[in-house]
């Protein structure tokens, strides 16, 4: 059997573009990338011609609850798997199942069957994002109540278990009693800790390990002339990566393009924050056990709050480059490069020799025509 090749193509490898590259790639694996100039035909290669199209490695959404019906809360391994299928259609080739405050068995049970997905490898999930339980009752946003606490991290050790070793993201509120010791278990096992849901003061957070900003601006103390709050300690501090929803109803454009300039593509995370009502027509949802109400692209708790979005990867990646101005390149930094080095995906984010076959073939407008993942080609519609 030959290899695969794509040639002809506007090709965005993470680090460089090739405005007329080629991509080789051997089963689940990318061989080469180089310009057309250098590519060489070879016996039995199976060519695929782009005319210049733009090919841009596979995306990774690191904050999705759901969509297309499905919630990772349902605990369904199978479910996760045709989660996993729809998100393919969007460019998503990697995705980390995020969870909700909840009863702790339903948790548990959530985390279980992540752990019993991933053991099928039939599923695109690269990890778990813990969004509480340990967060402010002030900040709850569309978190229930009722579950709310404190860091334990007895129970979170049992959690991480539970999952496979797979939790590599938790949102959790800094200024919560234990917190520090709680940053100290998250960066022994690895595993990035996040502010969120939090409204903890600037002072406070200078005294953390936090890292990583959930949904910026959402869920947390917003900026004030007189405190800086949980947005203002993100955008004044390189070390933390943002997260921002660019569905331009959860952050107006003019905050996502500030964020933009000061943070730069190397500081802010593209997530969907997407529930189970993506992808489906308007009307009455489900988040977390709560009514969620759906219109116009919006969806709201039945007090008001915003509870998560059916944004999809690819109109968020259209969305950044609408609202900041920024290039493609650096799109896919925000989509793709930023997530794979903060959280060590050593063979994502990038198309170059060694890594994942997993890219996306868009065309000229920056729609999905057809993702690949581990070599496999998925088209829209299939």
């Amino acid at each position: 059997m030959g290899q695969k090749v794509i040639i002809n193509a506007n090709l965005y490898t993470g680090e460089e573009n090739l405005p007329n590259g080629f991509l080789r790639f051997d089963g689940e694996k990318i061989v080469a990338t180089g310009l057309m100039n250098d590519f060489e035909h070879q016996a039995g290669d199976e060519v695929f011609d782009m005319n210049g199209k733009i090919v841009i490695p596979g995306m990774i959404d690191v904050h999705i609850h759901g969509g297309y019906g499905v919630d990772v809360m349902d605990a369904d391994p199978e479910k996760l798997a045709f989660l996993s299928e729809q998100l393919l259609q969007e460019g998503v080739t990697s995705f980390f199942a995020t969870t909700i405050t909840q009863d702790y068995p339903a948790i548990e049970a959530a985390l279980k069957s992540v752990k019993a997905a991933k053991e099928t490898g039939k599923t695109t999930i690269e990890g778990v994002h813990l969004e509480g339980p340990f967060i402010s009752e002030k900040r709850a946003g569309a978190q229930p109540l009722e579950y709310i606490s404190a860091p334990d991290i007895d129970l979170f050790l049992r959690w991480h278990k539970a999952s496979g070793d797979q939790i590599k993201l938790v949102t959790y509120a800094p200024e919560k009693e234990g917190a520090r010791e709680f940053e100290k278990i998250m960066h022994e096992n690895g595993i990035v800790p996040s502010m969120g849901h939090s409204d903890a003061v600037r002072e406070e957070l200078l005294e953390s390990k936090t890292t990583h900003a959930t949904h910026l601006f959402n869920g947390m103390r917003g900026l004030h002339h007189r405190e800086a709050g949980v947005a203002g300690h993100a955008l004044l501090s390189p070390h933390i990566q943002a997260e921002i929803i660019a569905d331009g109803i959860h952050v107006h454009p003019d905050m996502v393009n500030l964020t933009y300039k000061l943070k730069g593509a190397e500081g802010i995370v593209v997530i969907s924050d997407a529930m189970r009502a993506k992808g489906l027509p308007d009307g009455e949802s489900e988040l977390g056990g709560q009514k969620v109400f759906v219109k116009s692209g919006e969806c709201r708790l039945a007090n008001g709050s915003l509870a998560g979005s059916i944004l999809t990867m690819d109109q968020a990646f259209r969305n950044i480059i609408k609202f900041t101005g920024c290039s493609v390149a650096e799109a896919v930094q925000m989509t793709s490069v930023n997530q794979a080095k903060e959280f060590k995906l050593q063979t994502k984010g990038y198309l170059k020799k060694g890594m994942d076959a997993d890219f996306v073939i868009m065309n000229q407008h920056l729609e999905v025509e057809e993702t690949y993942r581990l070599g496999k080609k998925f088209s829209r519609g299939e």
